[in-house]
């Protein structure tokens, strides 16, 4: 019996999602609960989970495509086991892919299909017949160690600098010429509905609001000592390594309510000041930036704020956040310090009105006492909405940072 697998309900608001990725295809066998596909939403990606155990069936939408909330977008087999299947598992696919069945399978194509049990996109299946590599001894570091584009053009590269040795008889050399150096390629690739929604909020936060940078500098001095001094015994109380995000989390808090512009925001004629602070913290994602929420910040722990970041981290690499963890926030910290950023002017999150933006410790000379010493420096940078916060504003409340994590006492005493 044929069960359909539908889209489900994505979040508040949320109607339609784009096809990401088939994780099974026709013919492959299933599980119950197990992900069969993945959805991309205008946040995070969302896995759709098998109804049934049985065998993967039609595919009714390809890769690329927009789905609506409880859309079919394919079938199981209910029970079948991969011996019931009477015909391959090719003559199930959908009429994007009939044309590519009738055809003849290209010589590369049999260790891509056979041994390897992760599903290859088109454009890394693609990349693997162009390439000629043998996806079954590529080390996998996208989500769940699937293969992506990357991996085989490092692959690729890898090969080309080993000395070359004898191809065996059962891995024909690919039917594609070789490529000289002094060839050029373009390749087109549609945008995921997460970077799509990332480059329009951007645009819109810089058509809206009048944004202004105001910098300042941090000596990291104390910050390292106390983290070198306490790490190991906070690591083991807490079950979670001390980094720096706690300190300016906790400093940004602090700040907050020193100058409760920079946690306001504009709605209308009208201003919405926040006796909380929700903080937003951008995390990377394989597919783009979120910035997940960490409420009521202000009312934790180094420690809860630590394992909250952590977690975030985490789960981000995986694909598991979820919408209404990004929902929100007053304020936004972003580190561009662990890429090796120098400093930057960062873009606030609508409807947000400011955004600290860390960057990298570098030693620099700076005088102490009449002496000049090298000093663990960092940039800090202050992107406001400037039709709500005034330029004393932004400086004070950059200071308050900057001198909490110069005598990070203050944060015990809330100074």
């Amino acid at each position: 019996m044929a069960v359909d697998v539908v889209v489900p309900t994505l979040g508040e608001s949320i109607t339609e999602a784009t096809l990401g990725q088939w994780l099974k295809q026709p013919g492959e066998a299933v599980k119950a609960d197990e992900p069969v596909a993945s959805l991309e939403t205008d946040k995070v990606s969302v896995e759709v989970n098998a109804p049934v155990a049985g065998l993967m069936g039609q595919l009714a939408v390809a890769e690329g495509d927009t789905v609506n909330v409880g859309a079919v977008i394919a079938q199981i087999e209910a029970g079948k086991a991969p011996a019931d299947a009477a015909t391959p598992k090719v003559e199930n696919r959908t009429a994007v892919g009939q044309a590519e069945a009738a055809a003849p399978p290209e010589p590369a194509a049999a260790p891509v299909e056979d041994n390897d049990p992760v599903t290859l996109s088109p454009a890394v299946r693609r990349a693997v017949l162009e390439h000629g590599v043998d996806p079954s001894r590529i080390h996998g570091s996208g989500k769940d160690g699937r293969i992506t584009k990357d991996d085989v053009l490092a692959a690729a590269k890898l090969k080309e600098t080993e000395k070359p040795a004898p191809v065996p008889a059962s891995a024909p050399a690919p039917a594609a010429p070789s490529v000289s150096s002094g060839d050029r390629h373009e390749e087109r690739v549609r945008m995921t509905r997460l970077r799509q929604t990332i480059a329009s909020r951007l645009k819109d936060a810089q058509n809206t609001a009048a944004i202004l940078t105001t910098f300042n500098d941090v000596d990291m001095t104390a910050v390292i000592a106390a983290r070198a001094k306490y790490k190991d015994l906070f690591e083991k109380k807490h079950g979670v390594k001390l980094g720096f995000m706690g300190f300016f989390v906790k400093a940004a808090c602090m700040a907050l309510k020193d100058v409760p512009s920079v946690n306001a925001k504009i709605e209308g004629d009208e201003i919405v000041y926040h006796d909380y602070a929700d903080i937003s913290v951008a995390v990377s994602a394989p597919n783009g930036l979120v910035v997940p929420v960490i409420r009521n910040a202000d009312q934790l722990s180094v420690a809860a704020i630590e394992k909250t970041i952590g977690d975030f981290g985490a789960r981000a690499k995986d694909g598991k956040l979820s919408m209404d963890e990004m929902k929100g926030g007053t304020f936004t910290i972003s580190n561009g310090g662990v890429f090796g950023s120098l400093m930057s002017t960062p873009i606030i999150n609508p409807p947000q009105s400011g955004v600290l933006g860390l960057h990298r410790i570098e030693e620099r000379p700076v005088v102490r006492d009449g002496q000049i010493v090298a000093r663990p420096m960092m940039y800090l940078a202050l992107s406001y909405d400037h039709r709500l916060i005034d330029g004393r504003e932004a400086v004070t409340f950059l200071v308050a940072i900057k001198n909490a994590i110069e005598d990070p006492t203050r944060l015990l005493i809330d100074l």
